[in-house]
Formats: structure tokens, sequence, C-alpha cells
């Protein structure tokens, strides 16, 4: 397998919103990041991907963009994130912009013109159809709920956004609006940044005739209907020789709605097109059908068969991306693991069983601290665009009580990931010396930065580990996985093979006490613990786990 450096770094993602605030303005910014630089220095990561920091009015925190080569005022000065970027670059530290190209907000000037007349230059820089049957051009639903068609009476036409209402969808089948994504992008990367984050890469090329998908819970079909369209891998190819050859980049597409066979064109090993993609399937475990909207627990054998899945299918083929947690992702300790008398013991095993993985890890912010979901306490107190949505319509249509309906936003919302991080135990969790735009959770008292960075069994620490032992040891980030017990409920148990090297890694994803055969060929004798979240204890054959332990074990 071809060693490259992307492979073997970890990324953090930063959502500059919540990271740190330096002027008490009570949103995070430019210069908070820049302050904390040697925070990420010490928890060893390589690699930084900011979300959406480009000039927006906000409708989605920025992932509504305005001008893609300004700097949103809340965030700061475009001279302030040069000297983020020289700050990252001087610890060694990469830098990924989060390049948000399937649609633009409706204040971007390209679309302020479009809307004006059917002739206007800009046009065709969306999407744009007449009614059908009185109606809207076809059944495709939103991400943020209700349909994916808006109507705009100043050329009687309706205009597509598969998001927001306020971000509509660019053509991509017009070469005009490629040429300006592609000069874009060149602009940046002559600026220094080292690569980007695609945001639903996967949606940008549309069948021409826009056909009805199957309707979902809400009488839409999916958002994910025009996924892997009939041109997104020429377009990214086009991409690759355009913009990426010949610079020394880190790619990696957000492809919601991908299948294997389409993850191995997007993250080919010649590098055509990415380095490697973003696939949700093992996010939509304890889904409750197509509907997300549950609290209703993962059952391990179906969290084990999809990663598997990925991992031996991409195999020499591709590369996989590794992650619990993002900015649209709840917390992971209080999804997968247990937040109340075992966070700590659970945040390091469900670390332990993916940073032992084949595949680049990224770590969202707060998630190296064990940071939990949060007790909100009614609608009021969300910020996302599609919580809020989702609230209104299925409660407003009867699917679900307020009750259900709140009890479901605190386990899956994404605002969960995004109250502020929790740097020590002072007023706001240190993040803001004003009013935080969105709640702090009110554990940060026990749960913050100050204290874990001192104490030698945080979670801060584990992680540091980790990402350490991924730095010192080739088998972690090159070795070959491969699934063992496939059929226990409770436990997470695969191996690691490189040569004559092998790793067993094992995952106790429950609050039981278990026992656990040593497989054939590991003797206790020639076996090594490489890294644990409990006290260290003689190896034998039959092993007792504890409650969410992780070990790993190295040949000898």
């Amino acid at each position: 397998m071809e060693k490259r450096w992307w492979k073997e770094c970890v990324v953090y993602q930063i959502y500059p919103r919540s990271f740190k605030d330096s002027n008490g303005d009570g949103i995070g910014d430019l210069n908070g990041i820049t302050e904390k630089m040697d925070y990420l220095k010490e928890l060893g990561i390589n690699v930084i991907w900011l979300s959406p920091v480009y000039q927006s009015p906000n409708d989605d925190n920025g992932y509504d963009i305005s001008d893609y080569r300004a700097i949103m005022k809340e965030f700061g000065t475009m001279e302030e994130f040069d000297r983020m970027l020289r700050a990252a670059h001087e610890r060694g530290i990469r830098l990924v912009m989060d390049l948000v190209v399937n649609h633009t907000s409706d204040d971007h000037p390209w679309f302020v013109e479009s809307r004006k007349s059917t002739d206007n230059p800009y046009r065709d820089y969306y999407i744009w159809r007449p009614e059908k049957d009185g109606r809207e051009p076809n059944n495709w639903g939103s991400c943020f709920s209700g349909s994916a068609w808006e109507y705009d009476d100043t050329t009687d036409m309706y205009y597509l956004h598969l998001f927001s209402k306020k971000q509509p969808d660019l053509n991509w089948d017009n070469p005009k609006v490629r040429d300006e994504v592609f000069d874009m992008m060149n602009w940046w990367l002559d600026k220094g940044v080292d690569g980007f984050r695609m945001d639903v890469i996967s949606l940008i090329s549309k069948k021409p005739d826009l056909p009805d998908g199957e309707p979902g819970i809400n009488g839409y079909a999916s958002f994910n209907e025009p996924a892997n369209g009939p041109y997104v891998h020429e377009y990214l190819q086009e991409m690759r020789r355009r913009v990426l050859d010949g610079r020394d980049t880190i790619t990696v597409g957000e492809c919601s709605g991908v299948t294997l066979e389409e993850a191995k064109k997007y993250a080919r090993s010649d590098e055509k097109e990415l380095n490697m993609v973003f696939q949700f399937e093992h996010m939509d475990v304890d889904a409750d059908g197509s509907n997300k909207w549950s609290d209703k627990k993962m059952d391990l054998r179906d969290l084990k068969s999809i990663i598997t899945k990925w991992q031996k299918g991409l195999e020499e083929i591709a590369w996989n991306s590794l992650f619990w947690e993002n900015h649209d992702q709840p917390r992971s300790v209080s999804r997968f693991g247990n937040d109340g008398e075992y966070r700590e013991t659970s945040a390091k095993m469900l670390a332990t069983c993916l940073h032992m993985m084949q595949g680049t890890p990224y770590v969202y912010q707060g998630e190296e601290l064990g940071m939990t979901n949060v007790p909100f306490r009614d609608i009021s107190d969300f910020r996302d665009l599609d919580s809020i949505n989702a609230y209104h319509e299925l409660v407003g249509q009867g699917v679900f009580t307020e009750e259900a309906m709140m009890r479901y936003l605190r386990y899956k919302s994404r605002d969960n990931a995004r109250t502020p991080f929790q740097w020590n135990d002072e007023e706001n969790a240190g993040f803001t010396t004003g009013t935080p735009w969105i709640m702090v959770n009110p554990n940060y008292k026990e749960i913050n930065a100050r204290e874990q960075m001192v104490r030698a069994d945080s979670v801060f620490n584990y992680y540091k580990k980790l990402i350490r032992l991924r730095r010192e040891n080739e088998i972690i980030v090159y070795g070959s996985y491969d699934l063992l017990l496939p059929d226990d409920p409770e436990l997470y148990v695969y191996t690691r093979t490189l040569g004559d090297e092998k790793l067993l890694v094992i995952c106790n994803f429950y609050g039981n006490t278990r026992e656990f055969e040593l497989p054939e060929g590991w003797d206790p004798d020639r076996m090594e613990r490489m890294i644990g979240n409990y006290e260290k204890r003689d190896i034998a054959g039959t092993m007792e786990l504890r409650p969410y332990e992780a070990v790993v074990f190295r040949k000898r």
C-alpha cells in the first residue's frame, strides 16, 4: 500500500462559532483559534478542518455563503485568518477549508442576479424550473423539512434548494459555474491552505430530467435523491486536473447517500478524484427506519457489520475516514457510550475502537474531553435550523408529541455538538466573557480542558496517547483489518495485521462484565498490552472484561 501523509495524520474539526471567543461578543472567532493553537499541538493532531468561516448571513451557521473570498465579520478579518494559518503552519499543523459548493446563500451576488430575469447572464448558475401540474417541479424534499423547491414570483418559477430556501443549489452542468468554483479553490490554495473538506459533494450532479423519488415520512423524497448523479465523477476529475494536480493537498468528500461501489470511485487510490470520503451508513445505525428522529439505541452487531463492510470493501482500493462525531451529529459518548457513571471509561473505549482501525481519524472539538449531549429545556434553547424545523413540522402534523420530539432532539440534535467548548470551570466554561450564542452545557465544571490536561488518566491524555501510537506504529495506519465475533451483541473485537506484526483490539460496548477467551494463536506469554482504559493486569487465556473496557494487545 502506498504511504501518504494524509493516511498517517489525525484531523481535528473546529466549529469556529463555538471554539473560543476572543472579544467577548459570545461568538467564537479566528483569534480564539490562534490563541488555542498550542492546545491542539499538545493533543498531537496534524490537520485542522475548519468549518466555514466565509462571509455568510448565517441562515445555516455559515454553510450559506455570500462571498467565498471574504471572512465572516463575526469571525474576524482576512488578516486574522492569515495570522491563524501562519500559527498553525509554524506548529506543523496543516489547515483544511470547508468547501461548500453544492449551493450558495441567496444573498450571493450570483443568485441576486440569477433571480432578476430568465435571460440574466447568471440565470443558469442555479436550477430553475416551471411548475408542474400546478405545484413544485418534483417531489424532492429539503434536508431541513418541506419541499426542496421555492417559488419566486419575479419570474414565476421555482428554484431548487436541497437545504434551506436561503441555500439555492448551483447548476454544476454550467461550465461557467465550474470555472468560478475552480478559480476560487486555486485562490485559497495559493493563499496557503492545505486542502478541502467538500460539503455534500455527492449531490452536485443532478439527473437532467429531475425525476420524482420515493416519498418519506413527510411525503417528500429524501434530499439525497440526487446523490451520485450522472456527471459527479467527471466534474471531480476536472477539479483534480484544474485545481489539485501538482499540489500536496488533503481532500475529503462528504458523500451522503454514497454506496461502497461509488466510494471506490470518489476515493480512488490513483488519486484522480478525492483522497477519502465521509460515508454515513454507521450514523444511521440507531435510526428508526428512514426516520432519524428517535431515541432508539443501536444493535452493536449492525454497527460491526457496517464498519467491517467499509473496512474490508475499501482495503487496497480506496481510503476510509474514521469518525464518531462532527458538527452534524450528537455527542458519541451519549449516543454509543455511557454519559453517566462510565462517561470517561466509555469515551476512551469508543476512541480506542475507532483510532485502531484503518483510515484517517477525525476528532471533533470536545470529543477528546468526552463532552456530552446537552439538557436542552425547550425548543427555544435550539439554534439549529434542522432541529427547529423538524420540531414544528412533526409536532404540528401530529407525528410526535412535544414531549417525545424534545426527547429525540436531546438525543439526536446537531446542537448537542455545537455548544461552546469547555475550556475551564470558570463562567461560560471559559469560552466567552459575554453572553454565548447558544447555551453552555452545565456540566462544564466537571468536564473541561484545564482539568483534563493535568490529570494523567483523563480522556484528553488518553486521546493524546492514541494519536502518538498511530504516529509511532505503521501497523495502526496500514495494517489490514479483520473482524472477530461478528455475532457477539456486546463485544467489538478485531485484529490488525501488517507483515508479521499483529494487534488484537477488544472493546466492551456495554456496562456488563463479560468473559472473553483469547482467539486461537494468541498466547498470553507472547502478548504485550499497547493501551487500555483500565489499570494493567496479567494477561490470561480467559479475560474478564470490565464495563466499557477497551484493551489493545500486540503479538510478540
